[in-house]
């Protein structure tokens, strides 16, 4: 099922999932849906590989981690999820150069604390892993003592970017 992109949000310079001058970065590109979800893509390397040819079982956490904590932020643009308790179950290998798209959605939103789930799609749109995520929203100057200008927060436009995404 095709969804329209209705917000794309930004990227930082380091981070290993969204950070666009990390050498060993995913450079990932998060969108948010009219469905009220968020999807990331992103392309695997060499780099971030475990076994030969499989994406490293860490990173795959990484990525629903990072697109579950995000998807707070189509609702509240300031606050950020900080990791409580990530649980990943695993369920195909995920090869390394394939775009993957990762969808990640809230499914409990209190004052403090917010539940989400997320998926992990092969090109195939097989599920290669899934994750539940329990969050503290937080600002970026409480988790870091820094700001959006330190962390060069922004949105990157890129040659072809997508206006809907394909589930």
């Amino acid at each position: 099922m095709k969804y329209k992109i209705i917000n794309k949000q930004q990227n930082s310079k380091m981070c290993l999932i969204c950070g666009m001058e990390n050498a060993f970065g995913l450079k990932t590109s998060f969108y948010e849906l009219e469905s009220g979800e968020l999807v990331a893509i992103c392309k695997t390397t060499d780099e971030h590989q475990s076994y030969p040819g499989r994406l490293h079982g860490g990173i795959t956490g990484a990525l629903l981690d990072e697109t579950i904590g995000r998807a707070i932020m189509i609702k509240y643009k300031e606050i950020w999820g900080v990791t409580i308790e990530l649980n990943v179950s695993y369920k195909k290998p995920i090869p390394l150069n394939a775009e993957l798209k990762i969808v990640g959605r809230i499914t409990k939103d209190t004052s403090r604390i917010f539940e989400g789930t997320g998926e992990l799609i092969l090109p195939n749109g097989d599920i290669a892993a899934t994750a539940h995520g329990r969050y503290i929203k937080m600002t970026l100057d409480k988790i870091s003592g820094t700001d959006e200008k330190e962390l060069d927060w922004q949105v990157i436009r890129l040659p072809e970017e997508p206006v809907e995404i394909d589930l």
